[in-house]
């Protein structure tokens, strides 16, 4: 199925990871947004890690994908951090100031929590 392949969650230790692969656009968006959603709300985690570092693009509707869940956590009490985007989703980020309200980490996993 295509959403499996564009989302893996998996929960350990109270943090919820969410790898998402290929393109986040009005296309997957909604689909990846509520599949997300459903493990934040039932899993009720402390961390949500959005890993990033296999999205080859993202267009406006993954920009809301990443504020919402941002929204979210917060709604649980969670932290939500962006992990290991692509230089390339990266940019696209910081031209949004999204880096302003959420935390975006490289690649050591062991730094952010």
């Amino acid at each position: 199925m295509l959403l499996e392949r564009l989302t893996e969650i998996k929960l350990t230790n109270y943090t919820l990871n969410v790898k998402m692969h290929g393109d986040i656009d009005h296309h997957t968006a909604k689909s990846v947004r509520d599949r997300i959603d459903e493990a934040i709300l039932s899993n009720k985690p402390r961390f949500v890690i959005l890993d990033l570092s296999n999205v080859d693009f993202m267009d406006s509707s993954g920009l809301g994908l990443v504020l919402g869940r941002y929204t979210k956590a917060l709604d649980i009490g969670a932290k939500l951090i962006i992990y290991n985007p692509t230089r390339r989703i990266k940019r696209i980020l910081e031209m949004a100031g999204i880096e302003r309200i959420i935390e975006i980490k490289g690649d050591n996993y062991d730094e952010m929590l």
